[in-house]
């Protein structure tokens, strides 16, 4: 879990170097212009900090996963999540679906098929990942149908990072935009329809996962380590609720807030009360025979 998290320790701080870059580097160019080193600095983050913070949440993601899930499902979300959304933004970048018209700059590395950077995958599994995990967490309170409810409730934390990834990332207003949309819609400019492809893709790939990993995750166990997923999910949510505040878009940010950030922060009372088990189990369970 070492390993797991100095990978996390340096996401937060690639996060924090982007913030810094996005809001105090860029709009003040005088206060380090003439510095060689901060002018190095600012030139290598121009070139890589939008990619390595995905890179670094990703390989965090994948190595907690793999200490706690094990190396199979790991393997499997990874590989089932990061085919099929790639398959959906190179889909959605060429044709308009399933998300609307769009197209990414040149800030978040190198572009597959010359329309996706390839970092665009691993941030769909890292944040996935946590998102699905946390669901579990949460769906064990459910007591039946545990199944449907993690991915109910992993997708609704997946999309409600969108609600304010999206104006924060390609806002007019920024200096440096990630993607541009072609299109025009209600939700700050966006069109809804990209909401929906979200919700669609994410569905996707978490009912493919679950359905090849043929279990559950065990709730009891993910829950002694749901701070770790909720680490990763609160931090990007916040990177992209700052960007957001910067822009003047507070109502994304307070959205974010009631329907991301609140929901996923119930995972983390690991002592809650479990569901009681139904009254013939209980019985079953309690008699001498056993």
């Amino acid at each position: 879990m070492r390993l797991a998290r100095l990978l996390l320790i340096a996401h937060l701080a690639a996060l924090a170097f982007g913030l810094a870059g996005l809001l105090v580097a860029l709009p003040h160019p005088e206060w380090w212009a003439g510095d060689p080193n901060a002018l190095r600095v600012f030139e290598f983050g121009m070139t890589y900090a939008g990619a390595t913070h995905i890179i670094f949440g990703a390989a965090a993601m994948f190595v907690f996963a793999w200490l706690t899930l094990g190396p199979r499902r790991t393997l499997i979300f990874f590989t089932v999540s990061t085919t099929l959304s790639l398959a959906s933004e190179l889909i959605g970048t060429g044709t308009g679906w399933p998300f609307g018209n769009y197209e990414y700059t040149s800030f978040l590395g190198y572009k597959v098929l010359s329309r996706v950077p390839f970092t665009i995958p691993l941030s769909w599994f890292y944040l996935g990942c946590a998102a699905y995990i946390l669901g579990s967490v949460l769906a064990a309170r459910f007591g039946s149908r545990r199944t449907l409810w993690s991915l109910a409730i992993g997708v609704w934390l997946l999309t409600a990072w969108d609600l304010v990834l999206d104006p924060a990332m390609a806002d007019p207003s920024l200096q440096v935009r990630f993607w541009t949309w072609h299109e025009t819609g209600p939700y700050f400019g966006m069109p809804v329809q990209n909401l929906v492809g979200w919700s669609l893709t994410g569905g996707l790939f978490m009912g493919i996962s679950r359905l090849l990993w043929r279990g559950d995750i065990d709730a009891s166990r993910a829950a002694t380590t749901a701070w770790f997923p909720f680490t990763v999910y609160a931090a990007n949510l916040v990177f992209a609720m700052v960007l957001s505040l910067s822009a003047g878009l507070w109502p994304a940010a307070v959205l974010a807030v009631l329907v991301g950030l609140v929901p996923a922060s119930l995972a983390l009372h690991a002592s809650w009360p479990r569901p009681l088990a139904p009254l013939g189990d209980r019985m079953w369970r309690a008699s001498p025979s056993r």
